[in-house]
């Protein structure tokens, strides 16, 4: 699987959403489309870079579109280990 970022400008997360959010990445699991959240970056101006694995660039704005979340530029990455 790849690993993909994405940014969004003005995305404010709640507690709960948070929880759920690292619940959802430390038990590694995938939605429908086979995405997985890796990392979640956030401050409290609501900006938030996500970190998701996933087999394509189709399948992360399908994940955000199920989602209700907009999602802009999705850029493919690669990690140091």
């Amino acid at each position: 699987m790849a690993l993909f970022m994405d940014f969004h400008e003005h995305l404010p997360l709640g507690g709960e959403d948070i929880a759920q959010i690292g619940e959802d990445a430390r038990s590694k699991r995938a939605d429908q489309f086979g995405v997985r959240q890796v990392e979640l970056y956030h401050n409290a101006s609501g900006q938030v870079y996500c970190l998701l694995e996933a087999p394509d660039e189709e399948a992360v704005r399908k994940h955000h579109a199920a989602l209700g979340v907009d999602c802009g530029a999705v850029h493919p990455v690669h990690g140091v280990t």
